[in-house]
């Protein structure tokens, strides 16, 4: 594809859940601006993050990389800046990519030479490549808090304070404590602030083509919404959770699940949970009108004729669901996440609107991109271009027929998760393969879940001890070690010095 003259903005908002939102069928959360924008590209439907939590999936989003390749595995686990990634791309292609709101990417320590640099101490560090707009962290917000100052809110000293409820709000004592809206108007939240900004630079682009990453914090924690948005659903709507209904049953099938919940656990009372899960979804429809705010301002400038605009989430939720919030394990409320891409030549054809159910991973977001800016996929990157979808052709040749991700658990500070179970550092980690129907999950010290989705499709029997099942876990085992051995570092293995010089050759990644 030869490069466009257009420009590129690619939007992630934090921990929301591929299930929620209007457009995909969801029978309580309303997402008018997410839906406007499906309707005028693809949706993938069936798009997993696959890794988390913020720090790794975010590395894999950035480069394109498993975590088995890039190596940083937790927040604070340091970047190796050997990598490439979308904002060095993004540079080396004529753009000044340039970033607006939350970030965590730990610096490579090898690459600092001053032991006093503030970067060895705050893991939400600035991507290499990348040039800071906005940048709003839990240690950066001081953009944020000098506006809220400017419009007249007593800022405190602990900024977290701010996501205190309103003293005495009317009807707190009738509902769950996550119910009561926090202290700063809607109109004043960092959402707010994060899309202003980002309408405020586009106001001053000179027609050369940009490139902006803008990166909305919400609807991650603290589950507090501002009024308005903070009563928007009611906790006793919504289906079920998808639990057992007995904790310590569903927990016991597995040791890490039963630590879990004493760590990332939802409320045990079920009124409170409820609330938790209804405040989580105010929070999405404060984000998605904040969004709404951003893409008219896109329009309105002229900036939306010529502009690839990616959505999607670093993860996803567990939102009571397994009896746990945040996001962990090999639960697919955690990895499932929205993937919604809008290419402008796009939008008068017979792509607009429509929806693919293929596998697709956020490590194909960066050589989608790549390849819509006219830059080369760097040789190391794990995921496939999305572009035969985008323009209707369907599935490539060999593309996956499974979801794939991995999940590391190690402590290597307090090493209180390798004395509990026994495990030493590396065997700290799982491993899963989801295809439609089944789904399979090794663990670093071999153990195993087998899960049926057919009549289990939430994940809630493990069979991994049914003699019957050994036929289908042994299968998966297999297709398990076959990706994890195509996806092996490939940056010197095509090249090959022979007597009649250097040979390079490039086989696409299946």
């Amino acid at each position: 594809m030869n490069r466009p003259a257009g420009n590129v903005l690619f939007i992630t908002v934090d921990q929301w859940r591929g299930d929620c939102l209007s457009a995909a069928g969801h029978p309580v959360v309303r997402t008018p601006t997410l839906d406007a924008l499906a309707a005028r590209g693809v949706r993938f439907a069936n798009h997993w993050s696959v890794t988390a939590p913020c720090g790794p999936s975010r590395a894999s989003l950035l480069t394109g990389l498993y975590l088995m390749n890039h190596r940083s595995v937790d927040n604070g686990t340091p970047l190796d800046d050997r990598f490439d990634n979308i904002a060095r791309i993004a540079r080396r292609a004529g753009y000044d990519p340039t970033l607006f709101g939350y970030t965590d990417t730990t610096v490579d320590p090898r690459t600092v030479s001053d032991p006093s640099d503030p970067r060895l101490r705050d893991y939400e560090g600035v991507l290499p490549g990348f040039t800071v707009g906005t940048l709003l962290t839990g240690a950066g917000q001081e953009p944020w808090l000098r506006w809220l100052a400017e419009n007249g809110i007593d800022v405190p000293s602990n900024p977290k304070r701010l996501f205190d409820p309103i003293p005495g709000y009317p009807g707190s004592d009738d509902h769950a404590p996550s119910w009561a809206p926090g202290l700063v108007p809607a109109h004043l939240t960092e959402t707010a602030f994060l899309t202003r900004q980002v309408c405020d630079w586009l106001d001053r682009r000179d027609g050369d083509p940009w490139f902006a990453h803008v990166s909305y914090l919400r609807p991650h924690p603290p589950y507090r919404a501002p009024e308005g948005y903070h009563d928007r659903y009611d906790a006793d709507d919504g289906e079920p959770f998808h639990r057992l209904p007995d904790r310590d049953t569903e927990t016991a099938m597995h040791p890490l699940h039963a630590g879990a919940v004493h760590v990332t656990g939802c409320p045990i009372d079920e009124r409170e949970a409820r609330q938790v899960r209804a405040t989580y979804w105010g929070n999405m429809s404060e984000v998605d009108d904040q969004l709404g705010v951003l893409l008219d301002h896109l329009d309105v400038t002229g900036h939306g004729r010529d502009t690839l605009v990616v959505l999607t989430s670093d993860h996803g939720d567990q939102m009571g669901d397994h009896w746990l919030i945040e996001k962990l394990g090999w639960w697919d409320e955690s990895f499932h996440v929205p993937l919604i891409v809008v290419d402008p030549r796009r939008t008068a054809d017979g792509t607009r609107g429509t929806t693919v159910d293929a596998f697709t991973e956020s490590v194909d977001v960066l050589p989608t991109i790549c390849e819509w800016i006219g830059s080369e996929v760097p040789v190391e990157a794990d995921g496939r271009s999305l572009r035969s979808f985008l323009e209707g052709e369907g599935a490539p040749a060999n593309w996956r027929g499974a979801a794939h991700w991995q999940w590391d658990f190690r402590d290597p500070v307090r090493h209180v998760v390798e004395d509990l179970f026994g495990l030493t550092m590396e065997q700290c980690c799982l491993d899963v393969v989801r295809t439609h129907t089944e789904k399979y999950v090794h663990f670093g010290d071999g153990s195993s879940l087998y899960f049926d989705l057919r009549d289990d499709p939430y994940g809630l029997r493990d069979l991994a001890g049914d003699p019957q099942s050994a036929e289908a876990r042994l299968s998966l085992l297999g297709d398990l070690l076959t990706w994890r051995q195509r996806h092996d570092d490939r940056n010197l293995t095509g090249h090959k010095v022979t007597t009649d010089g250097l040979v390079v050759r490039r086989d696409e990644r299946i």
